[in-house]
């Protein structure tokens, strides 16, 4: 009976677990997504990065733009979880970088993950694209380590506020809930 429940879960559902949007409301997300992630590009050759690995470009921003221009109602995706998930998870991706960096990089890399997850539930901040940040200040390029407590307000903060002005911005433009 326990092994039928357990298969049952992992199994899944049988239809799509999210309804079918309309046309506009996907029209509104991509335009979101596409200035949300353009500006903060555009924003890094502005303040002349270049040397930097388009360093204001995170992985993790591409999940952001999901959640907050493709998915803005859910509670993941709110301001407070867009900024704080990214901060709580930046400074404990550097703090692990910064203080266990005599360990090896994968058990750095768990630690620094598990523990931005631990942070963000205590902290009421959870945003799952946060799980990335603090990985990519782990493994990230010489450029990232370089960067160390930098880290937490440029890219991490800097790119997440821009990501929000747009989501604020497009979000409300549509007439779409």
């Amino acid at each position: 009976m326990r092994f039928r429940n357990y298969w049952q879960r992992l199994k899944g559902q049988r239809s799509a677990p999210l309804p079918r949007v309309s046309v506009s409301t996907m029209l509104w997300s991509w335009l979101g997504a596409f200035c949300g992630i353009a500006l903060v590009g555009v924003t890094h050759r502005w303040i002349r990065l270049s040397d930097m690995d388009q360093v204001l470009l995170i992985g993790s921003f591409g999940a952001s733009a999901v959640l907050v221009y493709g998915a803005p109602h859910l509670p993941l995706s709110q301001p407070r979880n867009l900024i704080g998930g990214h901060l709580v998870s930046a400074l404990t991706g550097v703090f692990f970088t910064q203080t266990f960096f005599t360990l090896p990089l994968e058990i750095t890399a768990a630690v620094a993950v598990a523990s931005a997850i631990f942070l963000m539930h205590l902290t009421k901040t959870l945003h799952p694209p946060g799980g990335a940040t603090a990985l990519i200040a782990v493994i990230g390029s010489e450029h990232i380590q370089r960067l160390g407590y930098a880290y937490i307000l440029q890219p991490v903060l800097s790119g997440a506020a821009i990501m929000l002005l747009v989501a604020l911005l497009i979000n409300n433009l549509s007439s779409n809930p």
